[in-house]
């Protein structure tokens, strides 16, 4: 069980941070992080998770669904600065696109900052800000 469970959180975290387009795909990004597994076991692991498929073709998480919408709708561009990542959006969509980053609960993130149409979120470190840029980056569509 607890195997099961850390290869899971392993998933997410890979699906989250990048853009798996195949279950083979998926495998391979499990062995790089160190979880020998078969097809099959991802298979399972992605129905188990919910895991769901955009029109782009890539994995993505189902409590990811709504945040991936409102990116790909409301974000118009990303940047990053240390630790720091600045999120520019349509006007008016600032504090909701910021409490959908708020609700993803992602771990790299100690908070953000929401305006009109500008939201600033804040990592814990430049590689996790990395991360975030990423993911905001992949929910946009763009790779």
């Amino acid at each position: 069980m607890r195997k099961r469970r850390e290869r899971q959180d392993a998933i997410r975290k890979i699906v989250r941070r990048e853009r798996v387009r195949t279950q083979r795909d998926l495998v391979d990004r499990l062995k790089q992080h160190g979880y020998d597994c078969t097809q099959a076991t991802v298979s399972r692991d992605i129905a188990d998770m919910g895991l769901r498929k955009l029109p782009e073709g890539v994995y993505v998480l189902a409590e990811d669904l709504h945040l991936q919408r409102m990116i790909s709708e409301l974000v118009t561009s990303v940047v990053r600065a240390n630790n720091l990542v600045l999120v520019k959006c349509s006007t008016g969509a600032g504090a909701g696109v910021g409490a959908a980053l708020d609700g993803a609960e992602l771990d790299e993130v100690l908070g953000s900052i929401a305006g009109d149409d500008t939201i600033l979120i804040i990592a814990r470190t430049d590689a996790d800000a990395e991360s975030v840029l990423d993911s905001i980056t992949k929910f946009r569509g763009h790779t």
